[in-house]
């Protein structure tokens, strides 16, 4: 399935959309945990005893914290509790496991607003208002690769292995990956990693450019952290700014960027002129 269509919006301060009231019911049946400190909220996977699988509660959970952020927050971080990120898809959901079972495939429209909404719970990873980093660690299989995939920032323990399953599973990966992985690797090694479903060691995905840094496994919570800190330092109306031409300089031509940086620095100028004139 593709990524929602990136908007365009007028230059705009840090702020995101308004935050809706969260369930925490829906977080506990997802096996989700959110912690917000000010600007930094942390999106723990937590179903260690199943390596966090994850189920339709956890995608639509997800989503949920997506609409709840409130509008101070600027980095989010993704982890995963116990011994890995995530094994991907809870197998036992081809079973009809936790009461709900997959689309049928045979109404088209249904089954499109099915998929759809599981996938917000990755799209909003990409809003420009904040910045977000999968602190990744053990398995990132399947639906945890494509979360992984979703975040601007990708840390890597030295343990962690990447796959994407879905296809060795009879399925397609449909949770937004495909497009940032073929931007990634190119389309001929994207062939190969989902074709083969072979599993992608941290060195590995290193070189490939699938994830930033790389640090030894006892190291990442201290890594984590140290780029949090260098995140925030930024100033913030800049970082939106910046993130929001980064993400359209794939889509744009050469004179579209260009219209696009003039745009956004002027923004840019008028706060910091009214900044001062304060």
């Amino acid at each position: 399935m593709a990524d929602a269509e990136l908007r365009r919006p007028e230059p705009a301060t840090a702020a995101g959309p308004p935050a809706e009231p969260l369930d925490p019911a829906r977080l506990a049946e997802g096996g989700l945990r959110l912690e917000v400190d000010g600007a930094v909220a942390t999106v723990t996977l937590a179903r260690p005893e199943r390596r966090n699988a994850m189920t339709f509660a956890t995608w639509r959970g997800l989503a949920a914290i997506g609409r709840s952020l409130p509008p101070e927050v600027r980095v989010v971080v993704l982890r995963g509790d116990g011994p890995s990120f995530s094994a991907g898809i809870d197998l036992s959901m081809f079973s009809g496991g936790g009461g709900e079972g997959f689309p049928s495939g045979e109404d088209d429209e249904a089954g499109d607003r099915f998929i759809a909404e599981l996938q917000e719970g990755y799209t909003w990873l990409r809003r420009p208002e904040i910045v977000t980093v999968a602190a990744v660690h053990g398995h990132a299989i399947g639906g945890g690769f494509q979360l992984a995939l979703a975040c601007d920032i990708r840390i890597a323990a030295d343990d962690t292995r990447f796959c994407m399953k879905e296809p060795a599973l009879g399925l397609v990966p449909d949770l937004t990956g495909t497009k940032p992985l073929v931007e990634i690797v190119g389309v001929n090694r994207a062939l190969e990693l989902c074709l083969t479903a072979r599993t992608v060691d941290a060195a590995e995905a290193a070189r490939l450019g699938l994830v930033e840094r790389v640090v030894p496994a006892g190291g990442l919570d201290e890594a984590v952290a140290a780029l949090t800190a260098e995140l925030l330092a930024v100033n913030a109306g800049a970082a939106v700014a910046t993130k929001r031409l980064l993400l359209e300089a794939p889509q744009n031509t050469l004179d579209e960027q260009r219209a696009a940086e003039r745009r956004e620095q002027l923004g840019r100028l008028r706060e910091l002129s009214a900044a001062l004139r304060g």
